[in-house]
């Protein structure tokens, strides 16, 4: 009740009468006073008058499961959210959960991750109280195997309009998921899946941000950053997660109408800070050349002195020949 009464005040700019809850929740006034007083307690302002009712005044920076449900304005997205203090990994979690049977749109998010990962098996440092760390559970009932791999720049796109949105601060995008600020990192994501031959059984989507970050390690001080280095801003990790997830709900849709990146390439390549520039392509081949943006499939189109290559993402690293980007 506590969630439902958190988001009614949300709703309500101004003041609700303990009544009009007693009424729309079906509670008695003393229940509706022990919740608020709860609310309180866990450091939300509510203020109370009498004749009037209760009005809520401020909203501390906390993450929970009944934070980000009070402020979900998603249709299918986050229909149910699931919440640690801590875990190994929110992917690991979400794959768990997926194998329990949890359905499409689940959102796992935790306060803090005892072995968080990135692309190509790299370690993603995620302490308390300084990030978020969430993963989507996603079972596409008719995306083929061979596309599922798109779903990583879907969200990279979301992530990026979604940071965008709620810093009022520029974002690109590093092909293929990659979020920077500034020249610096500031997110990654991996994408995970469980499949047949033909049919998908679960993805698991994943992404971490780096939000009050004061500094990092020296090896990681040149490529990484945070939303509070490049902004100098706090923000509220539940009200980022809601605005990620609003624009992550809208992309997919767009996506699966045509199961590729055809209706959103060219949003996607206004934000690729790789796009005209010079970049190195490491993998089992390496080579040099000019990005060109991503096609229809999600490649990245190369130029090189010989021809014109397509890069997929697999196990492949796309990076500037002079710096990360």
């Amino acid at each position: 009740m506590k969630t439902k009464i958190l988001a009614k005040l949300r709703d309500e700019k101004g003041y609700v009468s303990g009544q009009a809850l007693c009424n729309e929740f079906g509670v008695s006034r003393t229940a509706i006073w022990k919740a608020i007083n709860r609310l309180k307690q866990e450091g939300y302002e509510i203020e109370a008058v009498q004749n009037k009712g209760y009005r809520l005044v401020n909203v501390p920076e906390i993450l929970s499961q009944k934070e980000l449900l009070s402020i979900r304005k998603t249709q299918w997205l986050g229909n149910e959210i699931i919440y640690y203090d801590e875990v190994d990994s929110t992917n690991n979690a979400a794959k768990r959960l997926a194998e329990e049977g949890y359905g499409h749109g689940t959102i796992v998010v935790s306060d803090a991750q005892t072995g968080g990962r990135g692309r190509r098996g790299r370690s993603w440092s995620s302490p308390a109280g300084v990030g978020i760390w969430m993963t989507y559970i996603l079972r596409p009932e008719q995306l083929l195997p061979a596309n599922a791999s798109m779903i990583t720049l879907v969200m990279g796109l979301a992530v990026a309009k979604g940071l965008e949105e709620a810093t009022d601060t520029h974002v690109s995008i590093k092909w293929p998921n990659d979020i920077v600020m500034n020249g610096k990192k500031v997110c990654g994501t991996l994408t995970e899946m469980s499949a047949q031959m033909d049919y998908i059984n679960y993805l698991v989507v994943g992404s971490g941000i780096n939000v009050f970050n004061k500094e990092f390690p020296q090896e990681l001080s040149e490529k990484a950053t945070s939303l509070y280095i490049e902004t100098k801003k706090e923000f509220h990790r539940a009200e980022i997660i809601e605005t990620i997830a609003e624009k992550f709900e809208e992309y997919y849709d767009i996506f699966m109408q045509t199961e590729d990146m055809s209706r959103l390439k060219n949003e996607y390549n206004d934000m690729l800070v790789n796009r005209g520039g010079q970049v190195r392509v490491e993998g089992r081949e390496s080579f040099d050349g000019n990005a060109r943006g991503i096609n229809e499939r999600g490649e990245l189109i190369v130029d090189t002195w010989e021809a014109r290559r397509l890069v997929s993402s697999g196990e492949v690293s796309v990076r500037g020949v002079y710096g990360y980007v």
